[in-house]
């Protein structure tokens, strides 16, 4: 329940995922200022969103900001020690929901609405034995030559792989992206949420942790953000999972000459085209599984998957690809 020019408005309970394209465009440095600039242009979406009576919760995903951390670390290793991967997954959670928070109090109060803004700095159980330790796929941080790559293998242990067939610096480090299992910190999300608090929380898909003895452990792994972000739908008792991206609907066959964008599908009809391949594993793959799981295991109402400046109109109803139950 928030308040809004005195009226009292009880909206849908609206889980917001941000696309790295929301932070951060793909031709960009990645400067402060280029983040603060996109920040803006998509608070003024939440805003909207918010006005229209929503009660809304945010994620978002960190992977340009914290591969740029993870080469900082790197090159001034011989001056300071380096930090841990989970925390600086930590540190740009931080780091994104400060421009995020700030904004938005910034554009509310602007417009004489009382809705408090909070950032929960948000871990995430996975599985200590999921398959995806054992062999690691998600590429971070920046390319190496073949001399360096075998460095740091050697010195850091990391997995190591060649991610581009030619070129000078064709390698990569990969880590785990194992499936999220529950958001640590549900009870305090849920009680600022239910309590007209805008969360902005599991950012980057949350730091992941395993469970050792009864007592958490940061490991060196990636979530995927919508994944997770599904899991904090199911923390807020969210009526729609909305996942903004940089496309405006789910494409069928999607670069080839029949390519057909999909408005509507139920959660069988997803199914199978996930089976078929239609949705890539590194793109919408993942996008489509967590809409629906929201569906069958959150009970949700819809999932809608869409872009950034299309959001309030897919609400609307007008565009966007829908996920609705069988």
């Amino acid at each position: 329940m928030i308040s809004m020019e005195g009226k009292t408005v009880r909206g849908k309970r609206l889980l917001i995922a941000l696309g790295g394209n929301a932070i951060k465009q793909a031709h960009e440095r990645g400067t402060y200022e280029e983040q603060l600039k996109n920040i803006d242009i998509t608070c003024n979406h939440i805003v909207e969103i918010i006005k229209r009576g929503y009660k809304v919760a945010i994620t978002h995903g960190n992977g340009p900001q914290v591969g740029a951390l993870l080469i900082q670390q790197e090159e001034a290793a011989d001056r300071v020690p380096s930090q841990p991967m989970d925390v600086c997954g930590a540190m740009t959670q931080g780091q994104i929901g400060y421009m995020l928070q700030q904004t938005l109090q910034n554009k509310l109060k602007a417009l004489g609405l009382n809705v408090p803004v909070a950032t929960v700095v948000t871990q995430v159980l996975v599985n200590k034995d999921d398959p995806d330790f054992k062999d690691p796929h998600k590429p971070v941080g920046p390319f190496y030559d073949y001399e360096t790559a075998m460095k740091y293998r050697k010195e850091k242990g990391y997995f190591i792989r060649k991610v581009k067939p030619n070129g000078e610096k064709p390698y990569r480090r990969v880590v785990p992206s194992p499936d999220p299992i529950r958001t640590i910190e549900a009870e305090p999300i849920k009680l600022l949420y239910d309590n007209g608090v805008v969360v902005i929380a599991s950012g980057g898909g949350g730091i992941p942790v395993i469970d050792e003895n009864g007592m958490l452990k940061g490991v060196e792994a990636v979530i995927d953000k919508d994944l997770a972000g599904e899991r904090m739908a199911e923390v807020i008792d969210a009526d729609i999972f909305m996942i903004l991206t940089d496309v405006e609907k789910v494409k069928l066959n999607y670069g080839k000459p029949n390519e057909k964008d999909i408005d509507r599908m139920t959660v069988s009809e997803a199914k199978r085209y996930l089976d078929e391949g239609h949705f890539l594993p590194g793109s919408m793959g993942p996008k489509v599984k967590a809409c629906i799981r929201f569906i069958e295991e959150a009970h949700g109402e819809k999932a809608i998957i869409t872009s950034l400046n299309k959001a309030v109109e897919a609400l609307e109803g007008k565009t966007g690809t829908v996920i609705v139950p069988d």
